[in-house]
């Protein structure tokens, strides 16, 4: 096993952990009201798309050089 898979499987396990993590996490402050807690649900939403682009890139979807 190359350092390149181990990374690569490194980056799956986290981004799938800090992905679930983020949609619980958005899932039970969907119904929080004020300032606070929609820059916390902004946040939340960046994560999970971050974790989504990590996902893709772990898996050779994203970042795949010819």
């Amino acid at each position: 096993m190359t350092e390149a898979q181990i990374e690569k499987i490194i980056a799956l396990l986290g981004a799938l952990l800090v992905g679930v993590t983020a949609a619980v996490q958005l899932r039970n402050d969907w119904a929080a009201k004020g300032l606070d807690a929609l820059v916390t649900k902004v946040l939340l939403g960046l994560m999970a798309v971050g974790c989504v682009l990590a996902f893709l890139a772990a898996i050779n979807v994203l970042g795949v050089h010819a």
